[in-house]
């Protein structure tokens, strides 16, 4: 029986080397093939013409470069695009592409479907499939890179990364760092660790393990001023209260100094958005390094919600400013083709619910 080949795609400078090492190949050629691969996004081994024929011959034997299968590419009026990627049979993965004039921000996704339910989440409402591996998190890069023209200085179309897709990333922990260090290497995309973003509902673990392993922007989805309401809207605050949280965060923003956090409040009509709810607000994060980007909600189908009114989030801003916090308001883009915040939400068939505890305290699963 054939033995699946390795992808390439997924392995970051230390693993090469390692794979050289026992192919009996000096590890320099590590540095080569992440070259290759994620600078300029070839994927036949044999075109890889500074690696002796020898070596390329050893490679193709157990291994090869597997960018996504795509499925759709669907472009907005505003210019975004959204991609859909297979993920196995009948299931999918969705990667948006925000142009803007000095940048070009790739949204990626970390796991297909997800398993925090959080109920104002198109991705939420469809249940959790499985993890995603490191080639596929850092597939969705290297392909929209080699799909988009290079920005007028030369550089690569992708400046800017979130992980803000699809899925939870602290929740597949291990894939998503690899794939982060692959990210910030100079051997491969050379990102700023400030232009790259994970935001998490809160799983507060793997915030002090990120702290350590790579001090990367942190966003964290609150979308709730106290544990009552938040319990409602991001049930894992059921064992991570909103206490615990912030002091993980200003734990983290400690150790990186002048690092801020982002605090990703949706706006929900009559849920979350009193001026009660904005000075309850104002009290969890006055004079801390922290500010708060409010999101107008993005319909679904089948959802309750309905998006706060215009006036209403300015008038909700103004009441945080007044306190002196920063306060920005996400632009909506790429709505009219469902790849606005909130709205992904690739097929996937079995929706399996993760059974979060009543009391604080009990353990997640965690990858």
């Amino acid at each position: 029986m054939q033995t699946q080949k390795k992808n390439l795609l997924g392995l970051n400078l230390h693993d090469l080397e390692e794979l050289f090492l026992e192919l009996g190949y000096k590890k320099f050629h590590a540095k080569q093939l992440l070259k290759w691969i994620h600078q300029r996004y070839e994927t036949n081994i044999y075109n890889m013409t500074d690696l002796s024929k020898d070596l390329r011959d050893q490679l193709d034997l157990n291994s090869e470069v597997q960018m996504p299968h795509l499925i759709s590419e669907n472009t907005s009026k505003d210019g975004t695009i959204k991609w859909l990627f297979e993920s196995g049979v009948g299931q999918a993965i969705e990667a948006v592409f925000i142009p803007e004039s000095d940048r070009g921000t790739l949204c990626i996704s970390s796991q297909v479907g997800c398993a925090l339910d959080c109920s104002f989440c198109a991705t939420g409402h469809q249940g959790f499939n499985r993890n995603l591996d490191v080639s596929e998190i850092i597939g969705q890069l290297c392909f929209a890179n080699s799909r988009l023209p290079r920005r007028k200085t030369g550089l690569p179309a992708i400046s800017n990364v979130v992980f803000m897709g699809m899925g939870e990333p602290l929740a597949n922990y291990k894939n998503v760092i690899k794939a982060i260090e692959i990210m910030l290497s100079d051997y491969a995309y050379g990102l700023s660790r400030r232009r790259v973003t994970l935001s998490t509902s809160g799983i507060v673990p793997n915030i002090e393990l990120l702290s350590d392993a790579c001090n990367v922007s942190l966003a964290v989805s609150l979308h709730a001023p106290n544990d009552k309401l938040r319990d409602s809207l991001v049930p894992i605050n059921k064992i991570h209260p909103i206490s615990d949280l912030l002091d993980a965060c200003w734990r983290y923003a400690e150790k990186h100094s002048n690092r801020y956090i982002t605090f990703e409040y949706v706006m929900l009509e009559n849920i979350n958005d009193s001026m009660e709810h904005a000075q309850e607000l104002s009290r969890l994060i006055s004079n801390k390094p922290a500010k708060i980007n409010l999101i107008p909600f993005n319909p679904f189908n089948g959802t309750k919600y309905k998006s706060s009114p215009i006036r209403q989030i300015k008038k909700f801003q103004m009441k945080l400013r007044e306190k002196g916090i920063i306060v920005t308001t996400r632009k909506t883009r790429g709505d009219d083709i469902a790849a606005a915040c909130g709205q992904l939400a690739g097929k996937v068939n079995n929706r399996v619910i993760t059974r979060l505890g009543e009391r604080k305290g009990k353990a997640v699963t965690l990858q």
